[in-house]
């Protein structure tokens, strides 16, 4: 018997994106800025192209991971809202230096997802990947998964979908978002950029690189992101406990960094120890009755 999943659906469907932040950047200096404050390579990106990456601390521990858009005029970082009183201000700290503005992208966000979403968005937008669009950016992220941001109104005619399915896909495609409660705990590698192509270890400097690069180089991290599945009957919250069944026994693993659920099932993602065994069960420290097993990630976990 398969577990209930997040799954697409039947048609596209719109989906209004209210938990997200964008933060903008602008003036001449915007991509050097940037380029010296973030793990992914600002200076590769062209007007219209994309990549996930993470800000960190001197510790190389994370403020924020993001979404990064390469505007003709600006980038734009899509965030939880909840890092911006942390993150904004370490992001900010040395603008006053550069030829930069840093503020709220005024513009919208919403996803479309379903069955034969990528034909539609090729007829609605004239698009094939991940481009530049009129007003703003369409951003594919997976097959029939596509963000759209723009400072203008779209008009798109499609059914409305729950909010919660589109964090529950990106839970299933192993993509993480931090929150405020994990800031200052992970280091990039922790919730897999490197597999996602968020960490270039050739760009040079930035805030907490050699902490990064000895991760990599040294074998110096352990943890890694996972895709868990399960039941639960509480409320589940980025930052609950996690305990794994050792004999008799239950030990804490990790904590939630976000969750999925309906009607009982739940899919969450959480940082754990590199060597978890694949058949291996957990709960919640909360929720003695949860039930949670480790689900394929749909990516190799390089390191």
């Amino acid at each position: 018997m398969s577990l209930p999943t997040p799954v697409f659906p039947a048609e596209p469907t719109l989906f209004s994106l209210t938990d997200v932040a964008i933060t903008r950047l602008r003036g001449l200096d915007r991509a050097k800025y940037l380029q010296g404050q973030v793990t992914c390579d600002v200076n590769a990106l062209q007007p219209g192209q994309s990549t996930l990456g993470g800000h960190c601390d001197p510790k190389g521990k994370l403020w924020s991971n993001f979404r990064l858009l390469c505007l003709e005029d600006s980038l734009l970082l899509l965030t939880k809202p909840s890092v911006l009183v942390r993150q904004l201000p370490e992001l900010k700290k040395f603008a006053v230096f550069a030829k930069v503005e840093i503020d709220t992208y005024p513009g919208l966000t919403v996803g479309v997802a379903g069955q034969g979403t990528d034909a539609w968005i090729a007829a609605r937008f004239g698009v094939q990947g991940t481009a530049l669009i009129e007003g703003g950016m369409a951003v594919q992220v997976e097959a029939d998964r596509w963000l759209l941001v723009s400072e203008l109104p779209l008009e798109l005619g499609l059914p409305a979908g729950q909010e919660s399915l589109w964090w529950g896909l990106d839970i299933k495609a192993g993509i993480p978002h931090l929150e405020a409660v994990h800031q200052g705990e992970y280091i990039p590698q922790m919730l897999n950029l490197q597999a996602l192509d968020g960490i270039s270890f050739t760009k040079g400097c930035y805030m907490g690189q050699e902490i990064v690069a000895r991760a990599k180089y040294r074998g110096a991290n352990n943890r890694a992101l996972f895709v868990l599945a399960g039941t639960a009957t509480n409320p589940v919250a980025s930052g609950d406990a996690l305990e794994i069944r050792l004999g008799d026994n239950w030990r804490r693993s990790g904590m939630v960094l976000n969750a999925w659920q309906q009607e009982g099932q739940l899919w969450l993602t959480a940082v754990l120890p590199k060597d978890t065994e694949a058949d291996a069960q957990f709960r919640l420290k909360q929720d003695e009755a949860a039930s949670l097993r480790l689900q394929p990630l749909p990516y190799p976990l390089v390191d």
